[in-house]
């Protein structure tokens, strides 16, 4: 009986691993379980930035930071403390910022008061576009003392803000032509000509005193932040148990997924 030379190939297996895509694969795993880990520490930051903020504007409505702490202000030891303010507003030298709230787009106010410790930014409240804000408050300097003439004093509760910049996503302030964008505290007080705290406050709603121009509305400022980080901790993680699975098939070698 004849030989056959010819025998039949035998079932093809998978390639060996090659050593590149193995370390390819290491690498990334790494780097997906290394993001993973850091939107872990961002969610604890940010769940810690939620109590901190939650405890501050339910808390009592304390002083104002005294002109001697201006310099240490940061937006972790003071932003959203609840104050009170009691002082007189220059309404001649407010400047509306343009705003994108809840009632619709326009301006917030931001008005100087003067306090015993100097001259702060308040941020009156909002109000629409319609109104015309920037052609009734035109961007002059203050002449002399500008407290000097200063109206009755009032009492004023709300949130400390730290000073806005411009970004990325914002465009950029054009204080001779009075077109502001971000609350920026020490460009509005230069434009202005003004001394003033480097911060500003949000009103509460409300707090309109008799005889406020333009009555405008307070309360809105937003004290919610978005947390994700959980969800994209969860995926850059699985994505690391992706691709070691993923690896592990591939370096089992042939002969692991042919018949007995």
């Amino acid at each position: 009986m004849a030989r056959d030379d010819h025998a039949a190939p035998s079932a093809p297996g998978r390639r060996g691993f090659s050593p590149l895509l193995a370390i390819a694969a290491l690498l990334l795993v790494v780097l997906f379980a290394g993001l993973g880990t850091w939107q872990v520490y961002r969610l604890q930051w940010k769940l810690d930035l939620i109590a901190r903020v939650n405890a501050r504007v339910h808390a009592a409505p304390a002083p104002p930071p005294p002109r001697a702490r201006w310099a240490g202000i940061t937006p972790a030891s003071d932003e959203y403390r609840r104050i009170e303010l009691h002082g007189a507003y220059l309404y001649d030298l407010t400047t509306p910022v343009q705003a994108l709230t809840e009632e619709g787009s326009g301006y917030w106010l931001l008005t100087p008061m003067c306090t015993a410790d100097g001259i702060i930014l308040v941020n009156r409240g909002f109000i629409p576009a319609e109104l015309g804000a920037p052609t009734r408050y035109t961007p002059r300097k203050a002449a002399g003392d500008p407290c000097a003439g200063a109206g009755p004093a009032v009492d004023v509760t709300g949130l400390l803000r730290t000073s806005e910049h411009a970004s990325l996503v914002t465009r950029t302030n054009v204080p001779a032509a009075g077109r502001w964008y971000t609350r920026d505290v020490a460009a509005i007080a230069a434009a202005r000509g003004l001394a003033a705290a480097p911060f500003f406050v949000d009103a509460a709603a409300g707090q309109n005193p008799p005889g406020s121009p333009d009555r405008p509305v307070g309360g809105l400022t937003v004290v919610t932040f978005p947390n994700s980080h959980l969800v994209y901790a969860i995926t850059w993680y699985a994505l690391a148990l992706m691709v070691a699975g993923a690896w592990w098939w591939a370096a089992r070698g042939p002969g692991h997924d042919t018949d007995d």
